[in-house]
């Protein structure tokens, strides 16, 4: 704990005595619109850049700077210290803030966000091993629950390729329709569903709201999730150096009225753009090659849950072949991009064929 002594708290807290001061004295709603607020020049001292040099603001005190998550890594040094933490939700909103309303920038913060969790995973603030003498198991497995959640790109690229995959080639991957372990697989994924339906619909959102989140899922575990792993690793072999790009939270007039309309903004980065095209594209192509060969061979049974999660991915990625064929505003999907992701997926598919037929 620190003393009163003025010189170590300025150490801590910088040259402001206004606002040392201010760390003693018990403010409220009424002192603080009352003139008992920071002098004008202090504020300025205090917003100032230079402010925080030789203290230890982002080191002791305030939000850590070891982390482009800074919120996550802050949080976890305390509860390490001893802190805990109090849910509090008033009825009054208490803070007002803005956030992304295109899918560009929505993915290349998520992509940053991400990239600073794993990075946490894998640095010396992993908690599996920083924390084991600072905090109870659950709690260190819940840190780490978020550190690795990154991870999720993996199994999902899996979900969205292999068994559309098997699909065309005829490989059943799951019982058929009538077996008994056939409802357990039907009960996981339908839970699953309804257990996510269930907390939008308690918060008050919508089934519409629901279904854009399972679309906004699928969209950032194929890109966010993997590009930020990629990044993080990148920077732990010292490849990559850290850096922070703030997102654009202002919206010009045309975005406005897409988002206002529920149209996704398809202008963002071909590195967001193309693995969404190749999902789908492998989606669509497996989803046909498998009734083709469900019409002339048979196994539909054997098939069913295949097919099924093709057409599941389909129908929640609408927006992407609704954006690709239909619309003709400028928020669609670039025709060159397209084409050339599209060509590309299928010679690779055509290449997976003639393998699999050697």
């Amino acid at each position: 704990m620190l003393g009163t002594d003025l010189t170590q708290l300025k150490e801590y807290f910088g040259s402001s005595n206004e606002f040392i001061k201010s760390l003693t004295q018990n403010y409220t709603s009424d002192s603080a619109s009352g003139g008992n607020a920071l002098l004008e020049g202090e504020t300025h001292l205090l917003a100032s850049c230079e402010y925080e040099i030789s203290t230890k603001w982002g080191q002791e005190v305030g939000f850590l700077y070891d982390s482009v998550v800074e919120d996550y890594l802050t949080g976890f040094i305390l509860h390490c210290n001893g802190w805990t933490s109090v849910f509090c939700e008033p009825s009054r909103p208490q803070f007002l803030g803005s956030a992304t309303t295109n899918l560009n920038d929505v993915l290349i913060q998520g992509t940053r966000w991400y990239s600073g969790l794993f990075e946490n995973g894998i640095n010396k603030y992993c908690s599996l091993i920083y924390g084991p003498s600072r905090m109870p198991v659950l709690q260190r497995l819940c840190f780490a629950e978020l550190t690795y959640f990154p991870l999720y790109c993996f199994p999902l690229w899996c979900f969205a390729t292999i068994p559309q995959l098997c699909l065309l080639h005829g490989i059943p991957l799951y019982p058929k329709v009538g077996d008994p372990f056939f409802i357990i697989f039907v009960f996981i994924f339908v839970s699953a569903l309804l257990n996510h339906l269930e907390e939008v619909l308690i918060t008050g959102g919508t089934l519409h709201k629901w279904m854009n989140e399972q679309r906004i899922w699928m969209m950032k575990s194929i890109t966010c999730h993997l590009y930020g792993c990629l990044d993080a690793l990148l920077k732990k072999v010292g490849i990559r150096e850290a850096n922070f790009l703030p997102t654009n939270k202002v919206a010009d007039d045309e975005q406005t009225q897409l988002y206002q309309m529920d149209k996704y903004d398809f202008r963002a980065s071909s590195i967001f753009i193309a693995p969404m095209l190749a999902v789908i594209t492998i989606n669509i192509c497996c989803f046909l090659g498998g009734v083709y060969r469900a019409v002339f061979v048979g196994s539909w049974d054997k098939m069913f849950v295949q097919f099924f999660i093709a057409g599941f991915i389909i129908t929640v990625n609408y927006p992407i072949i609704e954006g690709l064929v239909i619309r003709k505003d400028k928020g669609r999907i670039s025709k060159l991009l397209a084409m050339c992701v599209i060509i590309a997926t299928m010679i690779l598919l055509g290449c997976f064929t003639l393998l699999s037929c050697v």
